[in-house]
């Protein structure tokens, strides 16, 4: 529960409409979990966006089946499978909030997720934040990994290494403009939230507590490791634009924070 002085402050501030975009395909085993998730928020001034991603199992009628009794979420069915980064993008386009969040289709959040992270950044003057998080199997259960939120994300560090969970992270339109993800096949993510904290100028801040649960199982893609090696060297040559001897020398510094300094911040139990 919020603190009694936490409950007092997030009442005298404004409530501005937050915008959540989740990217839909295949997901039916999930979807309606991680929409109650969002329903169950104590901060109710959302709009839910989901782009369906031309999926062909029962993900929109289960989608179409809730929004008939919440008019916050809408719903938006592409006709040609572009994959998670066009459809974000399309989300991104129709937001109408302040402040923009992303929850996958398989992806949960806690109740008090946005009613603490959009206080934390009105107190803390903050355009990006994102939260701790911990990992859950297909049935929701915990199974031991806690990915702890560092306290001041730089560009600098950020650019070194994805630190910012995107189902943790939020930031403020309304000073940053939308930010759309590359058109890069893979860790389209990280480049929005390097993105957002150059526009914001100045550090993206971590909120400790876990806010956020993130589904381990067969359909993720950010599993098979070895195969992100040649985004992460795309994510420098493609999208950053840096020579080939410069994107391998990123890429060598990205393994150092991968295997160095990012297990840091990685907690098991």
């Amino acid at each position: 529960m919020l603190s009694k002085e936490k409950k007092k402050h997030t009442n005298t501030i404004a409530q501005p409409l937050i915008s959540i975009i989740t990217p839909l395909y295949n997901a039916a085993p999930f979807i309606a979990q991680t929409i109650a998730s969002i329903q169950s928020q104590t901060y109710s001034n959302w709009e839910l966006l989901i782009v369906d991603d031309n999926s062909t199992d029962a993900s929109v009628t289960i989608v179409k089946t809730l929004a008939k009794n919440d008019a916050r979420i809408k719903l938006t069915e592409e006709k040609i499978n572009k994959g998670a980064a066009q459809a974000r993008n399309k989300g991104t386009s129709l937001a109408q909030g302040t402040y923009i969040a992303f929850l996958d289709a398989d992806d949960l959040w806690h109740s008090q997720k946005l009613e603490i992270q959009l206080y934390f950044m009105s107190k803390n003057n903050c355009n990006v934040s994102f939260t701790s998080y911990v990992h859950i199997d297909e049935n929701g259960y915990e199974i031991g990994k806690r990915i702890k939120a560092i306290n001041q994300l730089t560009y600098k560090k950020q650019h070194n290494n994805n630190y910012l969970g995107n189902l943790t992270g939020m930031y403020n339109c309304a000073v940053l403009g939308k930010i759309e993800a590359p058109t890069i096949r893979k860790r389209q993510d990280w480049a929005v939230w390097l993105e957002a904290i150059k526009r914001s100028a100045k550090p993206a801040l971590g909120i400790q507590q876990d806010l956020a649960y993130y589904r381990v199982h067969n359909g993720n893609m950010s599993r098979d490791k070895l195969n992100l090696v040649k985004y992460n060297y795309a994510f420098y040559r493609e999208y950053l634009g840096y020579s080939t001897i410069k994107s391998s020398l990123y890429l060598l510094r990205f393994f150092w924070e991968y295997f160095v300094n990012r297990p840091k911040h990685i907690e098991q139990y």
